[in-house]
């Protein structure tokens, strides 16, 4: 990102998020090209970054959304996503979530169990409406991840087993409020390897055979999302490999193609940006104390999750002056860090740091912890920076407790 950090932090203030809009973009045109000569759409999965100027850019390039609450189903409507590009996913849909999804009339609604898809046809007939859905297919693949985003495993909590599936299937296809039209797997997030990808599609495109076999029309194979990134020297999936194995295990299919980029799309497009307080030493130990703590930013904190933290600018600062330091903040919370033993160089009040990689999982999983006001959120296209959400304030912090303090 080719951008003035300093002259944004001082702009805007810090903790701050900032977004390369020509990144997304980029990543957006070379997945979609990836797809080329196919039926496709790219929803992309709200969870990873739900601003709207995010979702809303995206939009207008052509992509769908993936959801996972109708909260953000409500999100990617309100940024102009063509609601037959809108899937709803999730393991727990509350009957009012699948009613006003229905009322919306999105693409589909997509089942992670058997009770669900009975909850599914009773709000359907209750409104008088045909659902269409597909449903979330667990193949068992182990997709060599962190376990706490793997979700292709019989020990996880999503989708239904083979056996399950095409008896659900079968049910949906006979209900006069369900019409199955969809299937749809995920296996993990930040897939770097092929062979967990190719075998579960596999496994999917032949349940799908199966189904097309008993005249169970299935018109949309989502193959979820989970393609990794770079946050530190990790070889990764390029996008024509990709599309080339689902190409190849769907081969024969008469499918729209469907995949669900997050992390993808807008990971590596983000950096954080936040300032130092001062530095301290306990006995011989070094940290570097920062405006920001894990409530913006906690994916280091909940999965020891790497990210690269550089100064910026720091005058008269040399390589062989860096030593190590854990970089924290003002949460308390002994978990509240960026990074540990960080070679950064000698750093004073109001130092930069600029941490990378952050487009993805970081604002959207942000808290008001300790009463800390969320950063604000800044978009960089063209050159030209313009806020898209402002920093919160205390005020609208306790706008909902005001009304009900008893004084």
């Amino acid at each position: 990102m080719s951008i003035d950090t300093k002259a944004l932090a001082d702009k805007y203030g810090t903790p701050l998020y900032v977004y390369d809009f020509d990144y997304i973009e980029n990543r957006y045109t070379t997945l979609k090209e990836a797809f080329a000569g196919k039926k496709s759409i790219i929803n992309y999965a709200v969870k990873a970054n739900s601003n709207l100027s995010v979702i809303a850019y995206l939009a207008k390039l052509g992509a769908g959304a993936d959801c996972v609450s109708i909260g953000e189903v409500q999100r990617a409507l309100t940024a102009g996503v063509s609601k037959y590009k809108i899937i709803f996913s999730g393991v727990g849909k509350r009957d009012d979530e699948i009613r006003a999804a229905l009322e919306h009339d999105i693409l589909l609604l997509n089942l992670e169990s058997e009770a669900e898809m009975k909850r599914v046809e009773m709000v359907a007939k209750e409104l008088g409406k045909e659902a269409r859905i597909s449903i979330r297919v667990n193949p068992n693949i182990d997709p060599q991840t962190h376990p706490y985003i793997s979700t292709g495993l019989h020990e996880n909590k999503f989708g239904v087993e083979l056996d399950m599936a095409k008896r659900m299937y079968i049910y949906a296809n006979k209900s006069e409020f369900l019409n199955p039209v969809g299937i749809h797997f995920h296996i993990g997030s930040q897939l770097t390897k092929l062979s967990p990808i190719k075998e579960a599609c596999g496994i999917v495109a032949d349940l799908v055979r199966s189904l097309k076999a008993i005249n169970i029309d299935i018109k949309f194979f989502d193959v979820g999302g989970g393609i990794g990134v770079v946050y530190d020297e990790e070889v990764t999936i390029s996008a024509k490999e990709y599309t080339q194995v689902i190409f190849e295990m769907t081969k024969g299919l008469d499918l729209t193609l469907l995949c669900e980029p997050g992390r993808y799309m807008v990971a590596n497009a983000g950096i954080f940006l936040t300032k130092v307080l001062y530095e301290k030493n306990n006995g011989g130990k070094r940290f570097v104390i920062v405006d920001g703590a894990m409530n913006d930013l906690i994916r280091p904190s909940l999965y020891n999750a790497y990210h690269k933290i550089e100064a910026v600018g720091v005058e008269g600062a040399k390589e062989y002056e860096n030593t190590p330091a854990d970089v924290v903040g003002p949460v308390c919370e002994s978990g509240d860090f960026f990074g540990k033993d960080v070679p950064l160089p000698p750093l004073e009040h109001n130092d930069l740091l600029m941490i990378h990689s952050a487009g993805a999982y970081g604002f959207t999983m942000a808290s008001n912890y300790n009463t800390r006001a969320k950063a604000a959120e800044v978009a960089v296209q063209a050159g030209k920076d313009r806020l898209i959400r402002q920093r919160e304030t205390y005020e609208d912090q306790v706008r909902l407790e005001l009304e009900y303090l008893e004084k």
